[in-house]
């Protein structure tokens, strides 16, 4: 895939309004991510907000697998230039809409950093949509790093275990590498408690501002709930099938905090 093939740069009429991108970003797979991007995007809707979720996991897209869509759309023909934006996003019965991505289509996690820009700047773009959330892959990649470059603000999703640590703080690391002045945040998923996820929060923060000068925000703590896992299974977002859940409550707020 070349650049001459895909993605015509978007339009960019003066004073047009811009969407607010946020990266959802983890060191490693297995800390929630994708169902958390799912579940900060219904919230955000429920609270007024006209967002679209971007399924960046490019080559192991699932988001519509969570939602128990049927992706009769997805980036394929907009990163191809067949298609606009408009064309390939596909409406969900929470409220949000979705840009799916394209399972097994390794060439996508190729993209160039100019078509990773180009299509950062589409998204911003997006004509009717107050928030853009970016559904990165897990892992430190190249393709990952230029797309969580592009957002204005990057979410890194971490749990207490010692390899999520770890690699969230290398996530930390390079994001500042790659565009010092970021609003980089942490959100603490499947915390024992408000407590313990504090806890989790300060040995990351700590760390990040002994060895790369900056402590991250804290945006939010996510309780581990039962009931998240039951939703997942049966494709249904949690803020449909359990909204009085502590998880619910948990995400809630954050999106009032990022709102």
């Amino acid at each position: 895939m070349t650049d001459s093939a895909t993605l015509p740069a978007p339009p960019a009429p003066a004073g047009a309004s811009t969407a607010r991108l946020i990266a959802i970003a983890s060191g490693k797979g297995g800390v929630g991510k994708t169902w958390l991007s799912i579940t900060l995007a219904h919230a955000l809707a429920r609270a007024g907000q006209r967002v679209l979720l971007f399924d960046g996991d490019l080559g192991l897209a699932n988001v519509d697998v969570q939602l128990g869509l049927t992706a009769t759309r997805d980036m394929g023909k907009l990163l191809r230039g067949e298609a606009p934006l408009a064309a390939c996003v596909q409406p969900t019965e929470a409220g949000f809409s979705v840009l799916a991505g394209n399972s097994g289509t390794g060439a996508f996690a190729a993209l160039s950093d100019a078509v990773i820009d180009r299509l950062a700047a589409t998204l911003a773009a997006a004509e009717g949509y107050s928030h853009v959330l970016l559904d990165l892959g897990a892992g430190l990649d190249r393709t990952v790093r230029r797309m969580a470059a592009t957002a204005d603000t990057v979410l890194i999703v971490t749990t207490d275990e010692p390899t999520a640590l770890t690699d969230a703080y290398a996530a930390l690391k390079l994001a500042a590498r790659d565009r010092p002045e970021g609003d980089r945040r942490i959100v603490v998923n499947l915390a024992a408690s408000r407590t313990a996820g504090e806890r989790t929060y300060a040995t990351l923060a700590q760390a990040a501002e002994r060895f790369l000068g900056a402590r991250p925000k804290l945006a939010g703590i996510i309780r581990r709930d039962a009931r998240v896992p039951e939703a997942i299974r049966r494709q249904t977002p949690l803020l449909t099938r359990h909204p009085q859940s502590e998880a619910a409550a948990d995400v809630e707020a954050l999106a009032r905090v990022l709102a």
